[in-house]
């Protein structure tokens, strides 16, 4: 089935859950914050939300580190 990532076009497998998409997707799923068809998706719910053809994810990962102050 077609979904769109980040703005990018890809084919992922029928039936996925949301939680399951992120292991399709090689992301770890504590360090990322999803919208799906312009609606924050709560952590809460990846595991219930099944992927539809066609839609749309917005995926925010974060990124350790820091920043030195002068």
């Amino acid at each position: 089935m077609q979904i769109i990532v980040n703005g990018d076009r890809r084919e992922v497998p029928d039936g996925l859950t949301v939680a399951a998409l992120l292991e399709v997707l090689e992301m770890r799923a504590n360090r990322v914050a999803i919208e799906r068809n312009r609606e924050i998706l709560p952590r809460a719910q990846w595991q219930a939300t099944q992927v539809q053809p066609n839609d749309s994810f917005e995926i925010v990962q974060f990124v350790g580190g820091g920043y030195d102050l002068p």
